[in-house]
């Protein structure tokens, strides 16, 4: 075993330590940006980091640009609001201002169920190109005035958006544009079948007091659900050691990750909890020493071990409904 272990090429070496790292440790800390986007609590790009119920939501690429993970592929984060709270995030299969009367096609939007998120009621939703045989297209307040118990299930050829496109008011030429704000999420996946494309557009606020304003911009916003616990607030606490709040990647126990490597279930200053908190400590080395049968056997039961713990996790990507279908 000694002669095949010492045959083991540095780079193998190196990969080995890099997986042996990533799945016998809880990180020491926990980074808190990505690009330029600040990343706190309940989020987390580093596996054990944030809430559990945001768990492998957010990832950071090797170019420093924040995605989000969604039953139906992966979406670029375009800002994290925590003061409101919100992620604004953006389909590349939307139409854009630069694509003008070039509607390509689209793909459905779908949040899971089981995480803390939601389609924010703040956005607004053009539709382009929609078949008059199929959809009503009407200046909603004439419809409305006309038709006052149909008037929700029309799409305003009046609307605001429309006649004021954001950012590049002629792009759409001749196309024909209406605003829908729907109440049943199946209603809209029909809205994309009998319309050439859609864009959504939030209201974004500016200003303080009497001077705040809203302003237009492009992009889906994402409500989430701020869950903050007293435990989690008390390892926070700058005068407690200022850890960040996290937990074990395996038992999914709730862990307070402190500066010092000392993680602790408690906060980062409690002595009473530095003994417990050495189980918790990154396993630190290197795997030179361990043969490569031994180390891929390593890996690989854990890698089953994980797998194995995260089928009890709250957070269960890929269910689909109607409640939580957009398109």
């Amino acid at each position: 075993m000694a002669l095949f272990s010492y045959s083991l090429s540095p780079s193998i070496v190196l990969i080995m330590s890099e997986i042996l790292a990533s799945f016998l440790c809880v990180k020491s800390t926990c980074r808190t940006s990505c690009g330029n986007i600040p990343i706190h609590y309940p989020f987390g790009i580093d596996d054990g980091c944030g809430s559990l119920y945001y768990r492998n939501l957010l990832f950071c690429t090797n170019s420093d640009k924040l995605e989000l993970r969604t039953p139906t592929g992966t979406y670029p984060v375009s800002a994290i609001s925590y003061s409101d709270p919100y992620i604004l995030i953006s389909d590349p299969d939307m139409w854009a201002c630069q694509d003008g009367q070039n509607f390509r096609p689209t793909r459905p939007f779908i949040l899971d169920p089981e995480t803390h998120l939601s389609v924010s009621p703040l956005n607004d939703y053009l539709f382009f190109n929609c078949s008059e045989d199929h959809v009503m297209i009407a200046p909603k307040p004439v419809f409305c005035g006309r038709f006052p118990d149909r008037c929700d299930a029309s799409c305003d050829s009046a609307s605001y958006l429309c006649t004021h496109v954001p950012e590049c008011a002629t792009a759409l030429g001749a196309s024909s544009c209406c605003s829908y704000h729907p109440k049943a999420m199946d209603s809209l996946k029909l809205m994309l079948k009998y319309c050439a494309s859609y864009t959504s557009v939030y209201w974004r606020s500016v200003g303080d007091g009497d001077n705040n304003d809203q302003v237009a911009e492009y992009g889906i916003r994402i409500d989430f659900d701020f869950l903050v616990t007293t435990t989690c607030l008390r390892c926070q606490d700058v005068l407690k050691g200022g850890g960040s709040c996290g937990f074990h990647v395996e038992t999914l126990q709730f862990l307070c990750i402190c500066d010092d490597n000392n993680n602790v279930t408690t906060y980062c200053q409690d002595r009473s909890m530095w003994n417990v908190s050495n189980k918790h400590r990154i396993i630190a080395g290197t795997v030179s020493a361990v043969s490569a049968a031994g180390a891929l056997g390593i890996a690989a039961t854990i890698l089953l071990l994980k797998k194995l713990k995260k089928a009890k996790a709250p957070v269960t990507c890929g269910v689909q409904t109607n409640e939580n279908r957009l398109f």
